[in-house]
């Protein structure tokens, strides 16, 4: 009997080193000073690395290893579960971390809440107080790490289900003898 690996299965350590990797990013822009708001630069390579590039690679590198382990082949949707999972258990440790994160240093939080008032009042001058204290209501309930949790880990669900649409349609391979 030959042993089989699920397609998720082989795809968690590419999600490890991915998870890894966003949570090495949020410790480094922490430490260097490194702001999304107040340096939009930042914010596009941050963007376009957790939400593009690196998916891309660990989704693809996830598929290849399944197709490997598999014999060679790999179906469409045994590639799109291991891209979700790659992406699904990434954003299951940098959410976790981010709730660690914000209890070892609580003036992250209230940082990026004072940086996010600046920037809100500065960019809608015409929002009247109630208004800018609404906004602001808003932004602290979703700064809570255990809100935002849920949201990091849904939004990088379906950033690795978009991504592995494309991935999957390039690397998958059908077993002939397969029915």
């Amino acid at each position: 009997m030959s042993k089989t690996t699920s397609p998720a299965k082989a795809a968690l350590p590419y999600g490890t080193v991915f998870g890894i990797i966003m949570i090495v990013e949020l410790v480094l822009g922490y430490t260097l000073k490194l702001n999304a708001q107040t340096d939009p630069t930042v914010g596009i390579v941050i963007n376009l690395l957790n939400y593009i590039v690196l998916p891309a690679i660990f989704i693809t590198l996830a598929c290849k290893s399944f197709k490997n382990i598999n014999g060679g082949y790999a179906t469409f949707g045994q590639c799109l579960k291991a891209g979700v999972t790659v992406n699904v258990f990434a954003a299951f440790l940098f959410a976790v971390f981010n709730i660690i994160f914000n209890y070892i240093v609580p003036e992250f939080a209230d940082e990026m809440y004072a940086q996010m008032a600046e920037i809100t009042a500065k960019q809608n001058p015409q929002m009247t107080s109630e208004q800018l204290k609404m906004a602001l209501e808003w932004t602290k309930m979703f700064m809570n790490p255990f809100v935002s949790a849920p949201f990091i880990i849904i939004v990088y669900a379906l950033d690795g289900l978009v991504v592995s649409l494309i991935v999957g349609a390039v690397v998958k391979k059908d077993n002939p003898g397969a029915f």
